[in-house]
């Protein structure tokens, strides 16, 4: 299955395999169920929508505020791994419950445990990447992560939509057709786990203080410093991650509400994005061997080239072929701008603090994910249009490629400087 890479690498690919079935559900079914259990209660679909929102949101802030603290204080020796085994078994346990709340209330709140739980296993997963393989093999073993993830989600979500259909076919009760789903998705996300709680060791750390809280506190604040007085290339390139990854994300957790109101049929959109799975997988794999070749930047920025081009294409889309279309070139490069950019990230800052970095990276990720939709939001009530809606992500696909550039002629320039000193 995977040639050429050794047990901790295959290992740390595998925790894509698992966690990418809860992303799959969590930008599928459940908010359709959420939605469910909301008519259950009468409420109307402004108020469905409202409280989704909020549910949303308070999970972003709250890994936007945790996210750096917990990975500051997972860079101390012997941290990372109880950390990451602690976020799992939340996580794995809150999917479960999702399966069985009994109302919408329950629900939200489990959805914003596990979610946070769910994304804070990842900071603490993306920032072992260094203490798993070497600098230069990191952008190959990101992509494979990113693209086994999406191919490997597809069989628990398949189960999942099997079940699902035999729900809304009233073949089988759709409550028992969904503690199901939710059952599956868990034990898949612990079992393809195992591999990684197994070998995983700490090899970068920085060594414990006698006040560990304290002084994690004190050395994120100390990097932030620096970063904005010192570092502006791994700074600039935050900044044009903040922005090129909220359009990304904000296209892939909108899609099944764009297509809704189109009027496009749950389970042709569901199917859709499945299939788009299958495409992640075969374009990430393909820019991970086209980074043994090309830098990353490079390649970073033919795939916000390529979200460009999706964006401005919901211009013209009425039809669900056309939705089709974007859903493709999606799957082309979603897998590759997210791998290459962890990796990217990896290479560019100091392997002992990773877990403090990749908590600011995780800020500038999913915490930034409520421009995209709030700009949505918003032009939708001002031109009533979706089509308009989703074109005004441009602005940040623009944005982020103005600041990769930025990020990378700094780099350019300190290589000069340092070749002239030479």
């Amino acid at each position: 299955m995977f040639k050429n890479f050794n047990k901790l690498e295959k290992a740390w690919i595998y925790y894509d395999i698992g966690n990418s079935a809860f992303t799959m559900m969590v930008s599928t079914i459940i908010p359709l169920w959420f939605n469910t259990l909301a008519d259950a209660a009468n409420l109307t679909d402004a108020q469905y929508l409202a409280y989704w929102s909020y549910g949303t949101s308070v999970a972003t802030i709250l890994i936007a505020i945790l996210g750096p603290v917990l990975g500051t204080i997972s860079d101390n020796k012997g941290f990372k791994k109880p950390m990451f085994q602690t976020a799992l078994i939340i996580g794995v346990v809150g999917c479960i419950i999702l399966g069985i709340a009994p109302n919408w209330i329950l629900y939200l709140i489990t959805y914003v445990i596990a979610k946070v739980a769910y994304q804070a296993s990842l900071v603490f997963y993306d920032s072992m990447l260094p203490d798993v393989t070497t600098p230069e093999r990191m952008d190959l073993v990101s992509s494979q992560g990113y693209a086994w993830g999406y191919i490997g989600s597809c069989i628990p979500f398949t189960i999942a939509l099997a079940f699902y259909a035999l729900g809304m076919f009233n073949i089988l009760p759709m409550k028992i057709c969904i503690t199901i789903d939710f059952i599956v998705i868990a034990i898949w996300w612990l079992l393809v786990t195992r591999p990684l709680l197994k070998n995983y060791k700490q090899v970068y750390y920085v060594e414990n203080a006698r006040d560990t809280i304290g002084e994690s506190f004190h050395r994120l604040k100390e990097t932030v410093t620096h970063l904005v007085k010192n570092d502006k290339k791994v700074f600039y390139f935050l900044l044009a991650f903040f922005f090129y990854i909220d359009g990304v994300y904000t296209i892939i957790d909108e899609a099944v509400a764009i297509g809704r109101s189109f009027g496009f049929n749950d389970m042709v959109l569901l199917v859709i994005l499945l299939l788009t799975q299958v495409v992640a997988f075969a374009f990430a794999t393909l820019f991970g061997k086209l980074s043994e070749k090309y830098h990353s930047v490079f390649l970073i920025r033919i795939c916000i080239g390529g979200y460009l081009f999706v964006a401005l294409f919901a211009l013209t889309m009425q039809h669900v072929w056309q939705f089709g279309v974007m859903a493709f070139v999606v799957g082309m490069f979603q897998g590759a701008i997210q791998a290459l950019s962890r990796s990217y990230f990896a290479q560019i800052i100091p392997p002992d603090n990773s877990g403090e970095y990749f908590g600011l990276y995780d800020i500038c990720g999913k915490g930034a994910a409520f421009m995209g939709t709030m700009m949505v939001g918003l032009t939708v009530q001002i031109t009533k249009s979706v089509n308009i809606a989703v074109a005004t992500l441009s602005i940040l696909f623009v944005l982020g490629f103005i600041f990769l550039n930025k990020s990378e002629r700094i780099s350019k320039n300190e290589y000069h400087v340092k070749a002239h000193q030479d």
